[in-house]
């Protein structure tokens, strides 16, 4: 007799600053460390917009951004658009996926963006999938978004990432077998943000049957293929032109 078992996905750790993997993007992280300390001492340089394929790790960042400011606000597609009005007690707005925006939203940080600008002691960074003047959004924003400091967030590559993975598995206290970072980079999408949410997935399942994690446990867990490819039969990076949004929603085992 088979049984449905549901797992939800655990609370992973949060994303800050120390838990982001820089690679080639140094530069951009150490500015953004540095933030909060000019904003509460003056005038700065008001405003950045990351651009990165999907996984390259901007929603990290916004994330990180706000968890180490007490004062600053994230906004995304999914904010209410009240939420883009301007607050003195905000003093950097963080705004994700700005290419995704409502055309209200997009008004909406049209006049945040000119508030920012004209508040000495404020700050917004937003991200997007391409670079300012290629971005679908209203042409007033496109030209705002490309006035300040703009960084183009590089992905890690493929070879940098086992090494993340394990990172990854002891921060969250799990024991992972020496070839399962490579057997989830040839078996299922490459970036970032699946691989971590495939990586909570597994946490969880390990503590329900109290093993390390292996080949074996996963091959347990996914009876099939819970992405859409596989290294031997799809190009990875045809995966990560879909959308970017990684379903975080419970994986169905079925188990005896």
């Amino acid at each position: 007799m088979q049984r449905q078992l549901t797992l939800d996905l655990g609370t992973p750790p949060p994303a800050t600053f120390a838990n982001f993997f820089a690679a080639s993007n140094h530069e951009l992280v150490t500015r953004l460390r540095e933030l909060e300390g000019p904003l509460s001492a003056g005038p700065v340089a008001d405003t950045f917009y990351i651009w990165g394929e999907p996984g390259s790790g901007r929603s990290h960042l916004l994330h990180a951004l706000v968890h180490e400011n007490d004062r600053a606000r994230y906004l995304s597609p999914q904010s209410a658009l009240n939420a883009f009005g301007f607050n003195l007690r905000v003093t950097l707005y963080a705004v994700d996926d700005c290419d995704r925006l409502s055309a209200a939203q997009q008004i909406a940080l049209f006049n945040l963006f000119n508030e920012v600008r004209a508040m000495p002691a404020a700050a917004l960074v937003a991200t997007g999938n391409d670079a300012p003047m290629a971005l679908d959004v209203r042409e007033d924003l496109r030209t705002r978004l490309g006035w300040g400091l703009v960084f183009h967030l590089q992905p890690l590559s493929d070879e940098a990432k086992p090494a993340v993975l394990r990172h990854a598995a002891r921060e969250r206290g799990i024991v992972l077998a020496d070839d399962v970072p490579d057997f989830l980079l040839t078996r299922f999408r490459r970036d970032m943000s699946s691989l971590m949410a495939l990586l909570d997935d597994l946490d969880r399942f390990s503590l329900e049957k109290k093993r390390a994690v292996t080949t074996n446990l996963i091959h347990k867990m996914l009876q099939t293929p819970i992405l859409p490819f596989t290294a031997e039969t799809q190009d990875p990076n045809q995966a990560l032109a879909e959308d970017e949004t990684v379903s975080s929603t419970c994986w169905a085992i079925r188990s005896t």
